[in-house]
């Protein structure tokens, strides 16, 4: 929780012709996008691919790859997109899936050249697929806008040619927070900028849409697909009104496309599940209290409820887990759960031992009435 500032496996099914096929698929004007070479987002996918970074990617990779096996990592030969991976959680589930094992395509829209409306040059989709490779994994960047069709259905279409599958999509597209403040917390719908309210759901429900739709016909190939929908709050949480009308629907949708896609999902054997953090110390949310990853209790003077707080990193340890479990359709197909809950169920334990459950604090203590303290819930 941010505080308020197929059935089939592809590579035995499909015919050599129908590779082929999905090889010469490509939309005419993707590749023209790409070949005029004007946005800044094309022209690092021109350089030559550094260390994680984007380039030509890795070659074809087959379950049995020597090179993978090396790795060991329950997720090893798998491979995921992890949407919105500059910084925060989407980051940390991109780096920790990876220490899994698995391949992780990274996208967003902040690279070493070009800086989104967010406006944080400091946190990078490069950085990010390094981090992943050095954690075990395989990273490779890919400057996505996910609320541009033909840049989102060019990066399908690049992970089909370079892997021939897609086993784990994770949506975690945001990047409003610069609007929150300013436009939303604290006023009514129609005190809030039309302007914004609406960017806001661009954001946070329209690039989700965009992107499973079309990503979701390459990870139904597969066996056993997951999506993850990542959002601010469960199901139970967010029965309460999240302050802001823009708001409230922007991080209530992701857990309804969840509940939909999974009934979609089920006949393929896949799992659609809605995952949140708890309060998470984010960079963002260090930067907002002037605390570092290390000096972060300091702020607990300010906002005693972020002793509850956890790192990024333990919702991507969870949600590594749950990638890993043979029998999560059973357990998690349609469902909302926390980084606390899947904790739980898996014994992940945060960066510094703990086990933190925001998610219940806030339900017993916050709202609840029920004595106890943050620490109770670490």
């Amino acid at each position: 929780m941010q505080k308020n500032a197929a059935k089939k496996d592809p590579e035995n099914s499909r015919s050599r012709e129908d590779r082929e096929n999905s090889k010469d698929s490509k939309n005419s004007k993707d590749s023209k996008d790409r070949m005029d070479g004007k946005d800044p987002m094309d022209r690092m996918e021109k350089k030559p691919a550094e260390a994680g970074a984007a380039g030509p990617g890795p070659a074809k990779r087959e379950s049995g790859d020597a090179g993978a096996d090396r790795r060991g990592g329950p997720l090893t030969g798998r491979i995921a997109l992890v949407a919105g991976a500059t910084r925060g959680a989407g980051r940390a589930l991109a780096v920790e899936l990876g220490r899994a094992g698995a391949t992780v395509y990274v996208t967003g829209r902040t690279t070493r050249e070009h800086t989104s409306e967010v406006g944080r040059t400091t946190e990078t989709i490069e950085q990010t697929a390094e981090l992943v490779t050095a954690a075990g994994g395989t990273g490779v960047a890919v400057p996505t806008d996910h609320l541009d069709q033909d840049r989102v259905r060019a990066l399908v279409e690049r992970v089909d040619r370079e892997q021939g599958r897609l086993d784990i999509l994770v949506n975690d597209l945001w990047g409003g927070e610069h609007l929150l403040a300013g436009s939303v917390f604290g006023k009514k719908s129609w005190e809030t900028p039309l302007a914004d309210g609406l960017r806001i759901l661009e954001l946070g429900v329209r690039s989700h849409v965009i992107t499973a739709a079309l990503a979701l016909p390459l990870l139904v190939r597969g066996r056993a697909p997951l999506l993850v929908e990542v959002t601010d709050g469960t199901a139970v949480f967010n029965r309460r009104y999240r302050e802001n009308l823009y708001y409230d629907l922007a991080k209530s949708a992701p857990i309804r496309i969840a509940f939909g896609l999974g009934e979609e999902l089920a006949e393929y054997g896949g799992t659609a599940v809605a995952v949140t953090p708890g309060y998470l110390r984010s960079e963002q949310m260090l930067g907002h209290f002037g605390v570092t990853e290390e000096t972060w209790r300091d702020a607990i003077a300010r906002d005693p409820h972020f002793a509850v707080a956890e790192s990024p990193s333990y919702l991507g340890r969870a949600v590594a887990a749950l990638a890993a479990d043979p029998d999560r359709a059973a357990r998690w197909n349609g469902r909302s759960t926390s980084s606390g809950e899947l904790a739980k169920v898996y014994g992940v334990t945060d960066v510094d031992g703990s086990r933190p459950d925001a998610m219940a604090y806030f339900e017993d203590v916050v709202f609840g009435g029920k004595p106890g303290s943050a620490d109770d819930y670490r």
